[in-house]
Formats: structure tokens, C-alpha cells, sequence
């Protein structure tokens, strides 16, 4: 080849990866030489030269495409083991097994928990699961607090079992979210699987509802120790349905947590009338444990879910539901002669016996916690009458009563944490945006149904899941264009 031949293609070659670096944005430019570039772009492709390379260049060449093989098998690669180790963990949570290893209590989801925990450490670790939010300090500061309290109060070889349990619930369900649901197709991936779970527990339920017996528990209890059965009042003549939880409570809770998920993620992209159909499946389901708790929960995501859909096209729409709230909730202070908590409590329940009762447990649990403010109780006996059962139906409430006010607080800080970063994150494309707006409405369900119901087990680990699960949208589309239509949200 001539000078002026390898000059030419010297300065190609240099135009190039100028292009490539300083990418033009078509529609910037003046129609006339839109076309120009339209018609150069489509009518000359250039033949692919190596043989005129140097070298060092095609070497380099070469490695790029070897990496970005690489780099897709590794990917490919990950996401069977994301569809593997979350399909796995939460079929583990609607498996009821009693699994003794030794004097150690363990369930299915538990094992999954203890098997993934030290991949999902590394990865998390090492930056692959994103960088790293002050939602994932809290978490493990969170669960040192608790395990050191249950060490203060309890001793260390009482407290020792029951803060690895904690530890592993806690920080195991948070990373396996954080590390395994990194895109908004691992978060559809992850509500699919959750509807398909309850779906299959529909019939079920409703056969429970009906004859009152327990076939999901009885079937597996067939193979292997399972929880037993709980017996609760009947409600409108029908049974409380308890399915492979151990209390109605918790079917409720875990089924509602994914209807405006359903609606939003599901169904996006989809008619009004299958997305209609799949959320009130699920409605349905968790309205079979005929408890207020999950069926408030129900209530609050369907009326934010119509709120969004009636205003659409207010950009102003979430500042006025909140002017909204306040003005009820100064309304509520001034003509009522109940706090605003206890209002919510005695209005949004069956049995006015459980709302006074709940209302006991706000006032001597708030009583235990100021006798016991550092370190708390531990799994002893809280400060109450000794009439009154030792159960506190109050999440947000057992953290101080358990674990003193460090760990009511350091929970606090875990969810507000991930929910409001996520709430006021913009610049999503429009498909991210319904996204992220189920996983605020679902977080905002279980941030009410907390104040009348404890979370434990199976429901606080899937909890703790799901909030971790949302961690992705901080992350999303940080280096690329938004996309939002001018509906922000469908």
C-alpha cells in the first residue's frame, strides 16, 4: 500500500473512533444534513480491514472481542444462577418444614439463606451488586446491634443461636436482593414467581376458607414436621385462611405485598382488563385470611393505585395526596379525642376488642422500652400486666421492646433509607418508572399493616427481601438519556 493510501486510511480510522467517543445526536442536527448523515449511514458500509492494521491494533482489537465474549457467558451465566438461587428462596418461604439440625431450628428458606450468604457477601463485597448504600450499613448495623443486645441481656450461649438466625434472615434475604436483582427484568423475573406462588395457593386457600381444613399444611406435613394448625374465630362463616403460614395474619401480609406489584409490573404493558384480572387474583387471596391488617393493606395500594391512574396527567398529583394526609391528620388532632395512631387502630379493625388491645400494647410497650431503653427485654418477659398474652402484634413496635431504641431506630433507618432515595428518584424511563412506583406502593403497605401486625419468619424475611429488591432502581439509567413518555406513570 502507498503513503497516501495508509494516510487515508489512517485518518478513517481516526475519524472513527472519534465518532465512537463523540457520539452526534441525530436530532440535533439541521434537517438538511439529518439526511446527508441518514443517507451516508445507510448507503456506505465500510469493508472490514485488518491486513493494513498495525499489529499492536488488531491485538487490541482482538481482546476486545475476546472480553466482550467474556463478558456476556459471565452474564448469561449470572442470570441463570439470579433465576436459580430467587426461584429457589422463595418457593423455601411457602415451604411450612420444621428441619432440626442438631438443637439448631432451621427451615427451607433458611438453608437457601445459609447456602447463598457467603456468595452474596462477595459479590456485594466487591462491588458487583453496585455501590454500596447507607440502606446496607444500616442493615448490618442493625443486625450487630440485635445480636449484641440478645448477648447483654440473655448471655452468649443462650443468645448465640438466636442471633445467627437473626443475622442470617436479616443480612442473608437483604444481599441475596441487593446481589440477585440488579435490572428491571430480574424485578419482573421476581414478582412472576411470587404471583405464580400464590396463585397455585388460591384454590387451596379457598378450600380452607370453605371446609376449614388446612390442605396445604396437611400435604406437606406429610413428608416432614410442619407448623402446626392455627385455630382463629370464623369470619363471615368462613375460616381464616392460614395456608403454609403459622398465622392467617402472615398469609394475608405476604399475599397483599404484591398486588400493586401485580397491576404495575405484571401488567404493564398489557390491557386494562388482564392486569385487572391478575391483581385481583391476588386480592383475593390475601383477602381470604379475613384479617384487617393485610385487607387495610389491600385498601391503602388500590387507592394509591387509582389515585395515580385518575391523575395521571398531574404532574403535581403526589404533592397533593400528601397536602391531603396532613390536613387529615390535623383534622384527626384537633376534633377527635384519640391520637391519630389510635384512630387508625380502632377504625381499621374487625373486632374492637383486638383494636383496644393493640392500643395496650403501643402503651406498655412504650413503657417497657423506657425501663429498658438501651439493650431492651431480649426474648424475655416485656413490662405488661400479667393478664396480658405476651405477643406484640406491632412490628415497628418489638424492635424496642426486643432490642432497646438503637434497634427500633436503626430498622427505622434500614427502610427510609431505600423508600425515600427511591421515591424521589427521576429521570427513569417510562417502564422503570412504573417500577418503581409498585415498589413504593407495596413498601408503603407494609409500613402501615407494621403498626397492627408483627412480621416474623417466612413474612419478615420476605419483607426484608423486597425492600432490598428495589435497591436497582438507584442505580438504574444513571448514564443514560431518559425516556420517560409524558405519562410519567401508566
Amino acid at each position: 500500500m502507498g503513503t497516501l493510501g495508509a494516510n487515508r486510511l489512517t485518518k478513517i480510522s481516526t475519524n472513527i473512533r472519534y465518532a465512537r467517543e463523540h457520539p452526534i445526536r441525530v436530532e440535533a442536527l439541521p434537517p438538511t444534513k439529518q439526511a446527508i448523515l441518514i443517507v451516508e449511514t445507510t448507503t456506505y458500509t465500510p469493508r472490514r480491514q485488518t491486513s493494513g492494521l498495525p499489529r499492536r491494533d488488531l491485538g487490541r482489537a482482538n481482546q476486545r472481542r475476546k472480553t466482550s465474549t467474556q463478558e456476556a457467558n459471565h452474564t448469561g451465566s449470572e442470570h441463570k444462577t439470579t433465576s436459580l438461587f430467587v426461584l429457589t428462596f422463595l418457593i423455601g418461604l411457602v415451604i411450612p418444614w420444621i428441619i432440626f439440625v442438631g438443637p439448631v431450628r432451621l427451615s427451607a428458606y433458611r438453608v437457601i439463606l445459609l447456602v447463598t450468604f457467603v456468595p452474596c457477601l462477595l459479590i456485594w463485597a466487591t462491588g458487583r451488586a453496585g455501590r454500596i448504600r447507607m440502606a446496607d450499613i444500616f442493615v448490618f448495623l442493625y443486625a450487630g446491634w440485635c445480636s449484641l443486645s440478645l448477648i447483654v441481656v440473655h448471655g452468649f450461649s443462650e443468645a448465640i443461636q438466636s442471633s445467627g438466625i437473626l443475622f442470617i434472615e436479616t443480612v442473608g434475604s437483604y444481599l441475596l436482593a441487593r446481589c440477585y436483582i440488579r435490572n428491571s427484568d430480574d424485578f419482573r423475573k421476581l414478582v412472576s414467581i411470587l404471583f405464580a406462588i400464590f396463585i397455585v395457593l388460591l384454590p387451596f386457600a379457598a378450600i380452607e376458607a370453605v371446609t376449614g381444613v388446612n390442605v396445604s399444611r396437611k400435604f406437606f406435613s406429610i413428608f416432614m414436621q410442619s407448623f402446626p394448625d392455627t385455630y382463629s374465630d370464623p369470619r363471615w362463616g368462613l375460616r381464616r385462611v392460614q395456608s403454609v403460614f403459622e398465622h392467617p395474619i402472615l398469609f394475608g401480609v405476604c399475599s397483599a405485598s404484591i398486588f400493586a406489584m401485580t397491576y404495575l409490573v405484571l401488567g404493564y404493558g398489557e390491557s386494562f382488563v388482564k392486569r385487572g384480572l391478575k391483581t385481583g387474583l391476588v386480592g383475593a387471596t390475601a383477602f381470604l385470611s379475613l384479617s384487617a391488617g393485610p385487607i387495610s393493606a389491600l385498601a391503602v395500594q388500590g387507592m394509591l393505585l387509582i389515585w395515580n391512574s385518575i391523575l395521571a396527567n398531574n404532574i403535581f398529583r403526589w404533592k397533593i395526596l400528601w397536602l391531603i394526609i396532613i390536613i387529615a391528620y390535623l383534622f384527626i388532632s384537633v376534633l377527635s379525642n384519640q391520637s391519630v395512631p389510635a384512630f387508625y387502630i380502632t377504625h381499621f379493625s374487625f373486632q374492637q376488642e383486638s383494636a383496644y388491645y393493640r392500643i395496650l400494647i403501643w402503651e406498655f410497650g412504650t413503657n417497657s422500652v423506657l425501663h429498658h431503653p438501651v439493650f431492651g427485654t431480649g426474648f424475655g418477659e416485656w413490662l405488661r400486666p400479667s393478664w396480658m398474652p405476651p405477643s406484640i402484634d406491632m412490628f415497628w413496635l418489638t424492635h424496642a421492646v426486643f432490642y432497646g431504641l438503637p434497634g427500633a431506630i436503626l430498622m427505622g433507618l434500614i427502610f427510609f433509607s431505600a423508600y425515600l432515595p427511591i421515591s424521589f428518584k427521576n429521570n427513569l424511563p417510562n417502564k422503570e418508572n412504573n417500577y418503581r412506583l409498585a415498589y413504593i406502593i407495596a413498601m408503603t403497605g407494609f409500613f402501615l399493616v407494621g403498626w397492627t401486625v408483627h412480621f416474623w419468619n417466612a413474612s419478615y424475611v420476605l419483607f426484608i427481601f423486597i425492600l432490598g429488591s428495589g435497591i436497582w432502581i438507584l442505580d438504574c439509567c444513571d448514564n443514560k438519556p431518559p425516556a420517560v413518555s409524558r405519562h410519567a406513570v401508566a
